[in-house]
């Protein structure tokens, strides 16, 4: 289950070109906290899944000017006909301001026991992207340029509110063993406004008012493609302008899970550069 690429989901998604942004303005993003409770949403009989529940707590925090850090963890008990186990996954990253760097750690703990962890930084460098990991074995990875998941979701507001539907884009956000890009295609939906009451209020009362856009994104590793291409999963959520993310569907074909906003917590930081 990759669960660690919930985060290009909730921090996501970029345009179709991975050159540095040209000099504009930029969406301004909410440094904040958001706690998401998170169940099973469907599972085939093939998955041998039976029920899913865990809580995800995702912080942003940083500006343009300072670069930006994302801390995320993700505890669930995941139960089967045979079995019961508890996941615990952390991660921590931070990326540049110019959004050419970008530094990950990842922790992945089984019923409280160390997993996997995989740690290292990447850099956009001459039209690649050079991956030098530190951990579970220190390599040095030559991939083709790409975004880092906070210019990402800078790119999906921007295509959103320039009325854009539909477009295709890489990731590179620190998963699996840090050897891969994600290719993504990305479905913008039309912009709307909450109807009150929503489930997710009053917890999200700071942005009930606030416009949004239906956002799906299906993530390929075409890395070892044989035969039809179909995505390893599919994320859907409500994004609003200021980088906020909730309602989510996290689809793995054999099973689902969605995700519902419980807290939401706005940092009183400023998120724009001072002169």
């Amino acid at each position: 289950m990759r669960l660690k690429r919930f985060i290009a989901a909730v921090a996501v998604v970029g345009g179709s070109s991975a050159a540095v942004f040209p000099a504009r303005a930029q969406p301004i993003l909410t440094p904040h906290r958001a706690v998401y409770d998170v169940v099973l949403g469907k599972a085939s009989d093939r998955s041998g899944i039976t029920s899913i529940s865990g809580r995800m707590v995702y912080e942003f925090d940083g500006s343009a000017c300072d670069g930006y850090t994302v801390t995320f963890r993700f505890v669930s008990q995941i139960d089967t006909s045979e079995a019961s186990r508890i996941t615990d996954q952390q991660t921590t990253t931070y990326e540049g301001p110019r959004g050419d760097t970008f530094d990950f750690v990842t922790k992945s703990y089984v019923d409280q026991q160390l997993d996997r962890e995989v740690k290292g930084s990447a850099r956009r460098e001459q039209g690649t992207t050079i991956v030098d990991v530190d951990q579970p074995v220190p390599a040095e990875i030559e991939l083709a340029e790409t975004h880092f998941p906070t210019q990402h979701l800078v790119e999906l507001i921007e295509k959103a509110k320039a009325g854009e539907s539909f477009y295709e884009t890489s990731l590179f956000d620190g998963s699996e063993d840090a050897d891969r890009i994600m290719t993504t295609t990305v479905i913008i939906g039309k912009k709307e406004t909450a109807r009150m009451p929503a489930e997710e209020f009053p917890a999200a009362e700071a942005i009930a008012t606030q416009a949004y856009w239906p956002v799906s994104i299906a993530y390929f590793d075409l890395s070892d493609v044989e035969g039809e291409e179909v995505p390893d999963y599919r994320i859907d959520f409500k994004l609003h302008e200021n980088g906020i993310t909730r309602d989510l569907v996290m689809d793995y074909g054999e099973f689902s899970m969605n995700g519902k906003l419980v807290d939401l917590t706005i940092f009183d930081r400023p998120a724009t550069c001072s002169n």
